[in-house]
């Protein structure tokens, strides 16, 4: 049985997040959705004049403090990243090993100990350990000029040759020069030279070797100087000049000037496509208007009553276009085998080069065109070993240089004929391929397969014997 009376609806709980209570009109009506927003722009024009608070959270509030502190510490949006105390007395605190600062703490942490337990020997303790910090950092500052010259000669080696560089070390300011080292990087290793006290003046110079195993670049350098206390709380570096590279070009043979058989004559080899001016005489034709008068052939002209001029066939210079395989999984002997053929293929252009004849190679992503013996074993010289796409490497050659007469292609035997036959095939038809196999295991041999000839060698120097064999179909 109901009654008249109503209950009451339950009290909002009291406490510090007690929300005032507004009256509200009914959900799903028109005044309650105008009354909400009217107080939604009421609360936001209150924030933005200062009259109500907005309340933070304490873990936004540590992370707008952490925030804040980062950007202190980086000096602003924009500055660099570097430990604020490089900026702090020009630097100088940089030249502060971690031992000098491990002394210059527990200096304090002893004065801190003596002062407050009133022993005078932790007091004499801190006094020494700051003192001979400070004593440290004062001998360390002034002026540190010193002209330092590294001279690495040959740049340019073969692989074993004796190469040398020297360093010179000169003080150039008004006091003595404390005792220092010079840190040399050479290749992957670091020469370290001592240099000892230098007067206003001295010089001081040293020679070091550089080994030249294998072929590569050798970078040398750049020489920094470092000088310090005895008691190694200071250092400082300063690094002179800019790195140098040795190149240690690839292994190569000396091949008979025209005895290896690629490349005809001087004069090129005649094509199919005529032409009115050109070295090999063709026929005679009417003339046209147009025509050159220089080829008139007057005599035979007079003959037949009518102008005759001379036509000509298109002759195609000798040009050596190699492709060289630098996959090791090719190879029997791996890497070994693909340093031979690179040697095989800087053995080929340095004799074209020298012959006067013009020549292309490709090397995985390196690739040298018309170009001077140094700068062609530099590029072979900096060509890595790896996977290559051998017919992405022919089309190269052959857009680089259309009127290739020769291309040869330097590989091993893992390589099926069928691959070789595609990176060649990216040539002219009249163009003469030649593949090179490296094959230690195999034999010596020269044989000719669909039009391609075939050379097996097992080592480089097999390769001037059966060049000498190969003639041109």
């Amino acid at each position: 049985m109901t009654t008249g009376r109503s209950t009451p609806p339950p009290e909002a709980p009291r406490g510090r997040g007690r929300v005032r209570d507004t009256p509200s009109a009914p959900v799903g009506t028109a005044g309650g959705g105008e009354d909400r927003l009217e107080r939604m722009a009421e609360s936001s024009k209150l924030r933005a004049t200062g009259a109500r608070r907005t309340v933070r959270l304490p873990g936004a509030r540590l992370a707008h403090a952490g925030a804040w502190l980062a950007r202190a510490l980086r000096g602003g949006a924009g500055a660099s990243d570097e430990r604020p105390r490089r900026r702090w007395f020009g630097g100088r605190l940089d030249w502060v090993t971690g031992l000098g600062w491990s002394l210059l703490v527990l200096g304090l942490l002893l004065g801190v100990l003596g002062a407050v337990l009133g022993w005078i020997e932790l007091t004499i303790m801190a006094v020494t350990l700051i003192a001979l910090v400070l004593v440290c950092v004062l001998t360390s500052l002034g002026r540190h000029v010193a002209e330092v010259d590294l001279v690495v000669e040959p740049l340019r080696v073969d692989i074993g040759d004796v190469a040398r560089g020297h360093v010179v070390l000169r003080n150039a300011t008004r006091r003595t020069m404390l005792p220092s080292l010079v840190r040399l990087p050479v290749g992957d290793r670091e020469e370290i030279f001592t240099v000892p006290l230098l007067r206003k003046g001295g010089r001081f110079s040293t020679a070091f070797p550089v080994a030249t195993p294998t072929r590569g670049v050798i970078p040398v350098g750049p020489p920094t100087t470092v000088q310090g206390d005895p008691l190694g709380i200071t250092r400082r570096t300063v690094t002179f000049g800019e790195q140098q590279l040795m190149h240690v070009h690839p292994r190569r043979i000396a091949l008979e000037s025209g005895a290896h058989g690629l490349l005809r004559d001087l004069e090129g080899e005649a094509t199919p496509e005529l032409s009115m001016a050109d070295i090999s005489f063709h026929a005679l034709r009417e003339y046209e208007p147009g025509d050159d008068r220089r080829y008139v052939h007057w005599r035979s002209s007079a003959k037949h009553g009518r102008l005759l001029v001379r036509q000509f066939q298109e002759t195609r210079r000798s040009h050596l276009g190699i492709v060289v395989d630098t996959d090791p999984a090719m190879y029997t002997g791996r890497e070994r085998d693909v340093e031979t053929a690179i040697a095989a293929a800087a053995s080929l252009m340095v004799q074209s080069i020298v012959d006067e004849q013009e020549a292309s190679v490709v090397c995985n992503d390196r690739m040298a065109s018309r170009t001077s013996v140094p700068l062609v074993l530099d590029t072979l010289t900096t060509a890595g070993v790896g996977p290559v796409d051998l017919v992405r490497s022919g089309r190269s050659i052959v857009q680089q240089a259309p009127d290739s007469s020769v291309a040869v292609l330097c590989t091993g035997p893992g390589r099926s004929f069928l691959e070789i036959q595609q990176c060649l095939g990216e040539f002219e038809v009249e163009v003469h391929t030649v593949a090179v196999i490296i094959d230690p295991a195999g034999r010596t041999s020269l044989r000719r397969v669909r039009g391609m000839s075939i050379i097996t060698i097992t080592e480089l120097e097999d390769l001037q014997q059966v060049l000498t064999g190969l003639v041109p179909a």
